[in-house]
């Protein structure tokens, strides 16, 4: 399962995150964005409030991670419209199914510390519940 964002530093590694703490190594998880940005510290904060580590993730574009270890998912749940564009791309050349999942961008928020955090709070409990529901354990 590939997670894919603009930048593969907010609502990708979120789920993909969130996702590795549900399925464990049952189940193959990666997040990648349509460009690599640079680590976003209100990810780690709101994370760090579930429990979760997400410190040592560097964000990686499609095509670093292509590079890398290759394309060998059956599913992209793409989070944003540039994701989802990217995503629908990789099926030209990877048996891949997608599903786009339209998330709000919590970094447009432009409030004091505690309404942007808030915003990321949001995502994450709307990614955790969105992957709960579509991948619930029989």
């Amino acid at each position: 399962m590939l997670f894919v964002c603009g930048q593969n530093v907010v609502r990708s590694v979120m789920a993909e995150a969130i996702a590795k703490h549900l399925f464990g190594k049952s189940v193959y998880v990666q997040s990648a964005g349509v460009i690599a940005g640079e680590p976003d510290p209100f990810v780690t904060v709101v994370m760090d409030e579930m429990g979760l580590d997400v410190k040592r993730h560097r964000p990686q574009s499609v095509d670093d991670l292509a590079d890398y270890e290759g394309l060998g998912f059956d599913l992209a749940i793409s989070l944003s419209p540039d994701a989802h564009h990217k995503a629908l791309e990789l099926t030209r050349t990877n048996a891949l199914h997608v599903e786009y999942w339209p998330t709000s961008d919590p970094t447009l928020e432009t409030g004091n510390r505690e309404q942007r955090l808030e915003a990321y709070r949001t995502v994450r409990d709307e990614l955790e519940m969105r992957i709960r529901a579509r991948f619930r354990q029989p």
